[in-house]
């Protein structure tokens, strides 16, 4: 069964995601580091990382939401990257962050589904998500989309959340993820929903071995894969 934010009769999951991200925009990145404490701006970096063997790489980075990630990549790689999102609430956002620092030479933003890319075939020479592909309404044609915009021998690198397997943390993480964050996310952003789809869409997802063969399925090459605190996150790589 599709997780959505809603449940609403007659929306896709595209759809009620697009709205549910319009809607805590103005909180997101507050509500981001709060909840993480902070520990998902060193799971960005370590992303980014892996592209550190890539000269002066051209990125694309889906799901870029309000431009966090596209924004470290540009600081950390000297690079110029593209962002695309379905949310634009959280892509002005993004622009607003971009101008302040004038990276808008060197970054730019623009609303696009990642199921239909609106690029050339092998246009970039790495692709990043964070966060964003459990979000995804068909995981398959999103992961083959962005395959095709990559470049051959190009590198994917993909953050998400993942289930930790070992006690007592898995059961720490239950607690947390699917009674307190809803509980603080609704509080503050006034969208329990969308706090509560959080942990659905988490649980629901493919993480591990299993997820590495979605990516074979669409033409990428797992290189390796890399737990994040315990189990909480894994880092994806994979090249084309």
């Amino acid at each position: 069964m599709t997780i959505k934010p809603y449940n609403q009769k007659g929306t896709s999951k595209k759809q009620e995601v697009a709205n549910m991200f319009n809607t805590i925009a103005p909180h997101y990145d507050l509500l981001n580091h709060l909840l993480s404490l902070g520990i998902d701006k060193i799971w960005r970096k370590k992303t980014i990382k892996l592209f550190k063997q890539l000269k002066a790489p051209y990125v694309l980075d889906v799901a870029t939401g309000t431009g966090d990630m596209a924004i470290k990549a540009h600081q950390m790689l000297d690079c110029d990257v593209v962002g695309v999102d379905i949310s634009t609430q959280m892509l002005e956002i993004a622009e607003k962050k971009i101008l302040k620092k004038y990276y808008h030479h060197s970054i730019s933003v623009q609303e696009a589904d990642s199921e239909n890319l609106p690029f050339k075939n092998e246009t970039f020479d790495a692709v990043m998500v964070a966060f964003g592909v459990r979000n995804f309404e068909n995981l398959d044609k999103g992961l083959q989309e962005m395959a095709r915009v990559l470049k051959k021998d190009g590198l994917m690198a993909i953050l998400e959340f993942s289930k930790p397997t070992k006690f007592p943390i898995k059961q720490l993480y239950l607690f947390y993820f699917t009674k307190l964050l809803p509980f603080l996310g609704g509080l503050i952003s006034k969208d329990r929903e969308a706090y509560s789809y959080l942990p659905q869409s988490v649980l629901q997802f493919p993480d591990g071995a299993e997820f590495e063969n979605h990516l074979k399925t669409c033409g990428m090459t797992p290189i390796k894969r890399i737990p994040l605190t315990l189990g909480i996150a894994t880092i994806y790589l994979a090249r084309k």
